[in-house]
């Protein structure tokens, strides 16, 4: 197989396998989290072409938002019995056929269902947790870089391939865009199918950082019921202080991102007179920033109280969501907006991650951190609805963006009541469930 060959060659040339898994997932993230930050671009494609209204189709991406979210925890439990393979492959399958049905889509039910019930599940069924999975099982050194490293891909591929949609639609219409979106995650589902394996025994490796000498032995098959495994974890993190803390901060981490400026940014600007193209390009700046901001987020993680990390980038996300309705959306006050909220848009993931961890174990950390992520993305569908709602009844974006940012300035507190010290109680009741 590729990857036994691949790990052979890299081993003469002391390079673990794990760095592989690492840049496959990058990819193949980057290119399936375009697909998640593309409707952003058909906005007003929609609103033109079926004179949908804006609550009408911030409904439709609530409603992926929250699913996405929600799948989360069940996507982890997939991961452990059926592989990461088999799952991240069905996945990109399930993603590609409602891009592509949706094509010939005319009411606003079509919409819903597709880009809202459909995609929200195909999506969730990876999620931020193949990243954390991949980290947990791959690597015991470097452990918050990589999680910086493959939560960078997500929210930069929600943004770099936006001026590329929207110039598209802009020229040729919002199908042809998809279309593209569709040939990428052919691309991605060619490199799951080649490059991703389960854990580092499949390859004969033991995890990176890992002094022992013999691989480690395959675990048992994981026969165990997906709901059973989900809600198991559920019912025994819930009753922890520290997982609704994450949780709560979490949810504010959604609501200031994903729901608000990844959907609402690019027709808010059409307000103020900003065109399509340039606010997209606006969003792509972010993800540049971000890209950078998150990795060394990770970096930071590795060596300093993650709860400290937690509270200054929240408390300085709000600090710019609350500047931007006074930058007057000219071109200094934007672009300052987009290199501060930019570094600062999904950093929270790696110190998340990694508390998760510490508090639960790294057996079941994909499953703890998927409950956390379900918060995330109820965050993410409440506030693109209510954006929405806000545009439609006010005519204005501005007073979400007020809101999320005192949002914000309140979980920046909420991470400093995290407990200074793992709770050890916390981990053994899950190592018993």
């Amino acid at each position: 197989m590729i990857s036994n060959w691949l790990s052979a060659a890299l081993a003469r040339r002391n390079i673990h396998y794990g760095w592989v898994m690492v840049g496959v997932t990058f990819l193949t993230a980057l290119i399936s989290a375009g697909t998640v930050g593309a409707p952003g671009v058909f906005i007003v494609p929609l609103q033109q072409e079926f004179g949908w209204t804006t609550a009408e189709i911030s409904s439709a991406l609530s409603i992926r938002f929250i699913l996405f979210g929600l799948m989360a925890p069940f996507a982890a439990a997939l991961l452990n019995r059926y592989g990461l393979r088999n799952v991240a492959l069905s996945a990109q399958m399930i993603v590609a056929a409602a891009l592509l049905a949706s094509l010939a889509m005319t009411q606003v039910w079509h919409l819903m269902l597709l880009w809202g019930v459909v995609i929200g599940i195909g999506t969730g069924m990876t999620a931020l947790v193949l990243g954390a999975t991949i980290a947990t099982r791959w690597f015991v050194a470097r452990r918050g870089l990589v999680v910086g490293i493959m939560t960078a891909s997500v929210a930069t591929g929600q943004l770099v391939f936006l001026p590329l949609l929207a110039s598209l639609t802009e020229r040729y219409g919002w199908r042809i865009a998809l279309g593209l979106v569709c040939g990428m995650l052919g691309v991605s589902a060619l490199l799951v199918l080649l490059m991703l394996r389960d854990r580092p025994s499949d390859v004969g490796l033991r995890p990176f950082g890992d002094t022992g000498t013999e691989p480690l032995p395959a675990p048992p098959p994981n026969t165990a019921p997906i709901m059973a495994a989900a809600l198991g974890t559920l019912r025994d993190a819930s009753s922890t202080r520290v997982f609704w803390l994450l949780f709560a901060t979490f949810f504010v981490c959604g609501a200031s991102t994903n729901g608000l400026i990844q959907v609402h940014l690019i027709p808010m600007c059409a307000d103020f007179g900003i065109p399509q193209v340039q606010a997209a390009s606006l969003l792509a700046a972010m993800g540049i920033f971000d890209f950078f901001g998150t990795i060394i987020s990770g970096w930071l993680s590795d060596r300093y109280d993650n709860r400290y990390l937690l509270f200054w980038y929240y408390g300085l996300r709000g600090l710019s969501l609350l500047f931007l309705p006074f930058s007057d959306f000219t071109f200094y006050g934007l672009s300052l907006f987009a290199m501060f909220y930019g570094l600062d848009w999904i950093a929270t993931v790696p110190p998340t991650v990694r508390l998760t961890a510490q508090r639960f174990g790294a057996e079941r950390a994909n499953l703890v951190f998927g409950w956390i992520f379900a918060g995330h993305q109820l965050g993410a569908g409440t506030a693109a609805f209510g954006a929405g709602l806000s545009r439609t009844l006010l005519a204005t974006y501005l007073p979400a963006f007020f809101v999320a940012g005192a949002l914000c300035i309140a979980a920046s507190l909420m991470a400093l009541a995290i407990s200074r010290q793992p709770k050890p109680a916390a981990a053994a009741v899950l190592a018993k469930a």
